[in-house]
């Protein structure tokens, strides 16, 4: 990490973690990248400073002394705070990880991490966040979905889509770069809340198999958690 970051300056970042050491680094090395960092040590004192407002975004450790991680997030989003989080931690089991997915966490990055991760990380959810909302076209690699036709080409190729193979490759789209638990997929697709994973599972099936014809695959299964649609990465 020996480059400023493109989007640092004027971005103010609360980092949260109850272990002296990693807090240090992870605050310093940030710092020298050219973010604002400020830091909590408590469950409480971070949702009390994200309260107040101001941050751009919170880099927060699931395990702390008094409220965890996901406690914070919960009472946050309760109260209509909608500054992005990034759940730093050990637990790193497929339950906790769309646990915290589904309570409205950004990302979600295990320990231990590199730093170059965590900066990569801070930077896509960030760029995510100041994308334009009502985008006409949305795109990914050779892939467009046009909102206003309802038209989907791969590599310059219409590509039938039935209506609901539609709405989740928009949601996928829109939402790209951002791993999406099957139950996240069931409420803003189907609008279920406790449907069967596997009705995800075979439409993710279905895209896949007329989207992938045209090019390399852009629909990851991220296995026991849910699915990212991403463009790939060149050799």
């Amino acid at each position: 990490m020996t480059v400023r970051d493109d989007m640092a300056a004027g971005t103010r970042l609360l980092v949260v973690d109850d272990e002296p050491a990693i807090l240090d680094v992870l605050a310093t090395s940030l710092r020298f990248l050219g973010y604002e960092v400020a830091e909590a040590t408590t469950g409480r004192a971070a949702l009390t400073a994200a309260r107040e407002g101001g941050f751009h975004l919170v880099l927060l450790d699931v395990v702390l002394p008094d409220l965890d991680g996901f406690a914070v997030v919960r009472r946050l989003r309760e109260g209509g705070g909608r500054v992005p989080v990034v759940f730093l931690t050990a637990r790193e089991s497929p339950e906790d990880i769309v646990a915290g997915l589904d309570l409205g966490a950004d990302d979600y990055i295990t320990k231990p991490f590199r730093l170059a991760e965590v900066a990569a990380r801070v930077r896509a959810v960030l760029r995510r966040r100041e994308a334009p909302a009502a985008a006409r076209v949305l795109s990914c690699a050779d892939l467009e979905l046009d909102t206003d036709t309802y038209e989907v080409r791969r590599g310059g190729r219409l590509v039938d889509l039935s209506p609901t193979e539609y709405r989740l490759l928009r949601h996928l789209l829109a939402h790209q770069g951002r791993v999406l638990t099957h139950g996240q997929l069931l409420e803003h697709v189907w609008g279920q809340e406790g449907g069967d994973p596997g009705v995800v599972k075979t439409y993710i099936s279905y895209l896949r198999h007329k989207l992938d014809g045209a090019g390399p695959s852009l629909i990851e299964t991220r296995r026991g958690i849910g699915y990212t649609l991403r463009a790939p990465e060149e050799p």
